[in-house]
């Protein structure tokens, strides 16, 4: 009987933990949402220029002289209906990494509110996940309207089905995740544009979004397969064009894995930081 009390207990007792984390983790993001909500248009709007860009560029230029069937699949009636999906998957990157990083930076380098932040009686996994919520919602902000754009031009509804919006919270939440390391770590924002031209700019071309990674070499789909943003590319291509029996369900695991241990590397920072 005593055991069964110990072990009721114990179950309470995780799941209040549980409860604290989620509502600190909540707190933190309700922070970065009063500031984001009054700049809604400019977050959706901030990330879409470039993806627009490369979709007149290479999906209405280039574009019209790749035949499906020769270098891309030919499940696909266009190259442009081939790297729509990617291009939802690189807005949600860029934003998702970029905005976080200099949100914290801002904090900590310029208004000097980060102390404040270390201070409070907060778990530093729900500050990691609080800061991470807000870049994923950066990210399905800028994504949500080339996912806008692609419906127009294509009508595919299937940029809506559930496969492809978890794929994209998941991709959002990865890079969110890095962009708080990144904010973390650095001492200026010098440092943040050698992250971004060594890491974000290299994944965007190499992350699958203008190419399919298995007309590669092997070696070189080895390197490809290193990049979080590939497994991104790849699934959202697969749910928005594909039938379900080709869908990478290896895809899900791997981004949701890489999003664990991004946040529990976060949380390892904030407990060691020192402002």
């Amino acid at each position: 009987m005593a055991s069964q009390k110990s072990l009721i207990w114990g179950k309470k007792f995780k799941t209040s933990q549980l409860q604290i984390l989620l509502a600190d983790s909540l707190t933190i993001f309700w922070g970065d949402w009063l500031d984001l909500r009054v700049r809604v248009a400019q977050v959706a709007a901030s990330g879409l220029i470039s993806p627009l860009i490369y979709i007149l560029a290479f999906g209405l230029g280039l574009g019209s002289s790749i035949r499906p069937g020769s270098a891309i699949s030919g499940n696909y009636n266009n190259y442009l209906e081939f790297i729509l999906p990617g291009m939802v998957a690189l807005s949600s990157m860029t934003i998702s990494f970029g905005g976080t990083t200099f949100s914290i930076c801002g904090d900590r380098l310029f208004t000097k509110t980060f102390e404040e932040l270390l201070l409070t009686p907060i778990h530093p996994l729900a500050l990691q996940l609080g800061k991470m919520l807000a870049g994923v919602v950066r990210g399905l902000m800028t994504s949500g309207s080339v996912i806008l754009v692609a419906l127009i031009i294509t009508r595919n509804w299937n940029f809506l089905h559930p496969l492809f919006l978890l794929l994209l919270v998941l991709n959002c939440a990865v890079f969110a995740g890095l962009g708080v390391i990144v904010g973390l770590s650095v001492r200026s924002l010098e440092s943040v544009g050698l992250y971004n031209n060594f890491v974000i700019i290299p994944m965007s071309f190499l992350g699958a979004t203008f190419f399919d990674p298995s007309t590669l070499p092997t070696a070189f789909q080895v390197v490809v397969y290193l990049f979080p943003l590939t497994y991104a590319s790849t699934g959202l291509r697969a749910a928005a064009n594909l039938p379900l029996s080709q869908f990478p369900w290896y895809s899900i695991p791997v981004l949701l894995v890489i999003a664990i241990a991004l946040s529990l590397w976060g949380a390892a920072k904030f407990a060691h930081q020192q402002d």
